[in-house]
């Protein structure tokens, strides 16, 4: 597959992050790697969304502390970043809420405009509000290199300072093809470009908790989202898929992370790296 006929993807991971560990970071480094590997995606950033303090978590931080904590991990990776969306609501948000947060704010944002070769230059695409600055995707002084994907990762986060991230599958977004001809008309391309949830096998395991999560809501994150399963202590994500309807039925749209045996991976979480401590 060419990078524009694959699914561009960013992660987003919800929780408490109190704290947030190497193991967090590591899930991300560990997706990404192993999306990349299938050959059908190619992961353009990640979003660190911790949760609100109304969340009623015993033992959980300010907010304001843990986004610092977060913002401190992350200050060396070029592609994974932190949003403070949740913290700033008056309440607690659900983990869809958050999710069709960032998916809506990328439409409202790029106004989601279909384009071609055809379409004149002052016509919206990616990355500019309607009626407002020039695409940020347009570059005269640089026609000779294309995008690429970590390339259009930075210049939305740089330019629109809290997007995050689309709709999955189901639509279509255009970037503006940098080796084109900018004169009247614009070359586009159209790219795939989805939001996942990553998550670790705790989270799997608990949307089948009778009555702790909402059937529609689950519908809607691995329905119509997805979801990326980084296993901890070895569990059996299979039987944990069979045991909930609703993650049987859209099996497709989780991907479960292996190493190189394909055996699935493990990590650590903060609240068991606490227990283990104390």
């Amino acid at each position: 597959m060419t990078e524009t006929t694959k699914t561009h993807v960013i992660l987003l991971s919800c929780g408490s992050f109190n704290p947030i560990t190497k193991g967090h970071i590591h899930m991300f480094e560990k997706a990404r790697e192993y999306l990349h590997k299938t050959g059908r995606f190619i992961v353009i950033g990640g979003i660190i969304s911790p949760v609100h303090d109304s969340y009623g978590k015993p033992g959980l931080v300010s907010s304001r502390h843990r986004l610092t904590m977060c913002q401190l991990a992350v200050q060396s990776s070029d592609w994974i970043r932190v949003d403070p969306w949740e913290c700033y609501q008056d309440t607690w948000q659900t983990t869809c809420s958050v999710l069709e947060h960032h998916r809506d704010l990328m439409k409202r944002v790029t106004g989601c405009i279909l384009s071609n070769v055809n379409t004149p230059s002052t016509t919206p695409v990616i990355g500019q509000p309607q009626n407002q600055t020039p695409p940020i995707y347009r570059n005269h002084n640089n026609m000779n290199h294309k995008p690429t994907a970590i390339k259009l990762w930075g210049k939305i986060s740089e330019s629109l300072g809290k997007i995050c991230c689309a709709r999955p599958h189901i639509d279509r977004f255009t970037f503006v093809d940098e080796n084109a001809n900018l004169g009247t008309a614009m070359r586009y391309e159209e790219i795939e470009l989805r939001i996942l949830l990553l998550c670790g096998s705790d989270l799997l395991e608990s949307f089948c908790i009778p009555g702790l999560w909402k059937d529609s809501d689950m519908e809607v994150i691995v329905g119509d989202f997805g979801i990326v399963v980084v296993p901890r202590d070895g569990a059996d994500t299979e039987r944990i898929m069979n045991h909930s309807s609703i993650l049987r039925k859209y099996k497709d749209n989780i991907v479960v992370v292996k190493d190189a045996m394909n055996h699935p991976l493990a990590i650590v979480s903060s609240t068991k790296s606490l227990s283990c401590n104390s």
